[in-house]
């Protein structure tokens, strides 16, 4: 065994190992979810209830959960469990002149079937902390050779908002304790799990990016890192006009961009633009 042991030191330019993940299958997806319920706080229903007319201001996703299957019959592929949580800030006319803001959760899943191969290993890593006498390790997947899933999103656009009545919404029966309590703190209040006569409803779509990853080890080319040559530029507080002076004036502030150039930039960016950006 002493023979096959890397004894290798980096020296310039050289080879080196690297401990990391493989994605062993992904696939992108353009979801479209209509009239999900929104999940208000005591607090926001009563000003639902008085309300006539509602628009949502923001969506933004808070958190996310996600399970990893194996198929049966099926070696080597994966079902992939998501529910996504997003905040929804809405504002509604209470009365004439008067609009309030209220905010709520939305809970939305989605499943993907992805090739995640196969693999007989547990894995076992020491962590900081884990150090002591009795220690005997952490588990990072315990008894179980499933692969990593990971969920790139970006926060939902808002296709359309309405105020449905409870009867004709197909509402779930969801309750503060079957929210995470990352989700149950932004409401600020305890969740309304049977509204009486009215339903704050919405429309979201979703771009999202889906993968499947194993760890592995690669031998890559590698550079000893060296020392930046640039030094820190601390900015001067004694001549604040001094520093003023020297910024760039912002011509594409005061000359909105043409209809062209609009155009352009929506080819250029290939998605959605967030909650807080016009």
């Amino acid at each position: 065994m002493s023979d096959m042991r890397n004894t290798s030191q980096m020296c310039g330019n050289s080879s080196v190992y690297i401990d990391t993940h493989r994605i062993l299958d992904s696939c992108r997806d353009k979801d479209c979810f209509e009239d999900i319920p929104v999940y208000l706080s005591d607090a926001c229903h009563d000003i639902l209830e008085r309300s006539g007319s509602v628009r949502t201001k923001c969506a933004k996703i808070i958190c996310a959960n996600i399970h990893v299957d194996p198929i049966p019959f099926n070696r080597g592929f994966y079902q992939i469990g998501i529910t996504m949580y997003i905040k929804i800030t809405a504002e509604v006319c209470a009365c004439i002149g008067r609009p309030q803001e209220i905010e709520g959760v939305a809970v939305v899943e989605k499943k993907v079937i992805l090739y995640g191969g196969e693999g007989n290993v547990n894995i076992f890593k020491s962590e900081l902390g884990e150090q002591n006498f009795c220690s005997c390790g952490t588990t990072e997947i315990p008894g179980s050779n499933l692969p990593r899933a990971v969920l790139e999103v970006v926060d939902p656009i808002v296709l359309g908002t309405r105020i449905a009545e409870a009867c004709d919404c197909r509402r779930p029966c969801v309750c503060a304790e079957d929210l995470p309590d990352i989700v149950c703190g932004c409401l600020g209040g305890r969740v309304c799990c049977q509204p009486t006569t009215k339903v704050l409803t919405v429309s979201l779509g979703f771009f999202s990016v889906v993968r499947i990853e194993r760890p592995a080890q690669y031998l890559v080319h590698g550079t000893e890192y060296t020392v930046p040559e640039k030094e820190c530029v601390s900015p001067s507080t004694d001549d604040p006009c001094k520093m003023f002076k020297h910024m760039a004036f912002p011509v594409n502030e005061f000359y909105p961009p043409s209809l062209c150039d609009i155009k352009g930039q929506d080819r250029d960016r290939e998605g959605p633009c967030g909650c807080n950006k016009h």
